[in-house]
């Protein structure tokens, strides 16, 4: 084994040729991070562990995987039942989809809780919302690649909604499926695209990380550093906290691969693809529920536009939204610690997301009480999806101009090292005088 010394030298030498190891340091160790960084800043890192671990367990599977409608579903038999460790490599990478979902979810909605989206992270909070996009995207084309009962109907119905687009949408529709209806050519195309995209969110997420490094990370109360006194290296820190999260969520993740491997699958899902043969219900995979909750809440036409643009449009407006964010939330202050009213509002405004989800996942004409024949599963998803739109384009605005917030710290130190006592005795000051 070589001596330190001798690695030394080698380490000089690329380094002066190319400085990866200058960058490694530079980024990974000697990064100044705010001190009050809690443990919700470490699903960024979870999920980008996650992705690594898909790329490599997609790699195997595409060693052993067909693309021909004909073969699809008996080569994925194949590898759960012959290849060695198939089936541990297909339960990771079919678990992981979901595992990559609930901590890019979780990432999402504490940089809302925290303002992370605001003035100068907003291009941050872009690459953030691409990067969201093109998770989907991806996870839309590989659940076609089982080429079981589920996988055809909802990718049936999902490139059908590109036919409300005007004009075009029938030529973009066959362009998707590679012909008139989904076939062969349909799973070739998304397989390939499935292998590419994850790479794409790769070259996605270092444009994240650039930008993160740039305009420097958010941290618990919105105030940013005012010198070395309010920040910490990144490690070891950081990466012990990360590791230590990192740990507990694979213990979750390896609890629902082993012990409940299908536990976010559908059964019929099982049975290979048959067109003659529809599904009782075509329920989407749960991460996409809530959008699709969204695109069904519409059933009647509007003006120029039939019901189905009008749940397209708003479904994939939902996702648009995120855009312009930054600009809607017209307060001044970053963090919900600071903002009592939109304290509750984000709440309210997460709870929503989830009825939608529920109502994603059941029939439009199932009553959601036993004892209401009157209220059904469309009716609490037209209130969702309005309350979802209403959250953003009316309550951000205008609580951002009448909401009146609490008085922030001097500094990151000063409720870190009184451990948040000075901060809320601030806060309490003006309540008394008022």
């Amino acid at each position: 084994m070589a001596s330190p010394a001798r690695q030394n030298v080698i380490v000089k030498w690329i380094d002066s040729r190319l400085p990866i190891f200058t960058f490694a340091k530079h980024s990974l160790q000697d990064y100044p991070t705010p001190k009050n960084l809690s443990y919700w800043w470490s699903f960024g890192s979870i999920a980008g562990i996650i992705l690594v671990v898909m790329i490599a367990t997609g790699i195997f599977l595409a060693m052993h995987y067909t693309p021909h409608t004909a073969f699809a579903f008996d080569s994925v038999e194949r590898i759960m039942r012959d290849v060695n460790y198939g089936w541990l490599m297909r339960y990771i990478h079919m678990n992981g989809g979901s595992m990559f979902f609930i901590a890019v979810y979780i990432h999402l909605f504490r940089g809302m809780y925290y303002g992370s989206y605001k003035s100068p992270r907003e291009l941050l909070w872009w690459l953030g919302v691409i990067i969201l996009i093109l998770m989907m995207a991806t996870a839309f084309m590989g659940y076609l690649l089982p080429w079981g009962q589920m996988s055809f109907w909802g990718a049936t119905v999902i490139t059908k909604l590109f036919s409300a687009i005007p004009w075009i949408g029938e030529d973009i529709v066959i362009w998707l499926r590679g012909g008139f209806s989904v076939g062969n050519a349909t799973l070739n195309r998304f397989f390939s695209l499935h292998y590419l995209f994850p790479f794409m969110i790769v070259g996605a997420v270092m444009l994240h990380l650039v930008a993160l490094h740039t305009s420097k990370s958010s941290n618990p109360i919105g105030i940013d550093p005012k010198g070395p006194q309010d920040t910490i290296p990144f490690h070891p820190y950081y990466t012990v906290k990360d590791y230590f999260g990192l740990a507990l969520f694979f213990v979750f993740y390896a609890g629902i691969v082993f012990f409940a491997p299908d536990f976010f699958g559908e059964p019929d899902n099982y049975i290979p693809a048959n067109p003659l043969v529809t599904p009782t219900e075509i329920v989407p995979e749960w991460y996409f529920l809530p959008f699709y909750a969204i695109l069904r809440a519409f059933t009647d036409d509007f003006l120029i536009f039939s019901a189905k643009q009008l749940g397209v449009l708003f479904m994939f407006g939902s996702l648009m939204i995120l855009f312009v964010l930054p600009w809607l939330d017209t307060s001044p202050v970053r963090s919900s610690r600071f903002r009592p009213i939109y304290k509750w509002f984000f709440w309210i405004f997460v709870l929503d997301c989830v009825v939608l989800g529920v109502v994603g996942g059941h029939s439009p004409a199932a009553l959601v009480f036993s004892w209401s024949e009157s209220f059904t599963y469309l009716q609490l998803g037209q209130i969702g999806t309005f309350w979802y739109f209403f959250h953003f384009l009316i309550i951000l605005p205008v609580l951002g101009k009448i909401e009146r917030p609490l008085p922030l710290p001097k500094s990151i130190s000063e409720p870190v090292l009184s451990g948040g006592g000075a901060a809320a005795a601030v806060a309490a000051k003006p309540m008394e005088k008022a």
